[in-house]
């Protein structure tokens, strides 16, 4: 599982359905939920 930063529960946490995705200027992200509280996850770079 890829880690993040929840912006609701304010704590590093780990991402639920965890993809990888393009940016519209073309840097790799991903984009998942918290496990926590289900709120929308993004982090920028690559996937582990």
């Amino acid at each position: 599982m890829v880690e993040g930063h929840c912006m609701k529960c304010k704590t590093g946490r780990q991402m639920k359905d965890a993809k990888q995705v393009k940016m519209k200027n073309g840097r790799d992200a991903i984009k998942g939920t918290c496990i926590k509280c289900g709120t929308k996850m993004f982090k920028i770079g690559k996937m582990e």
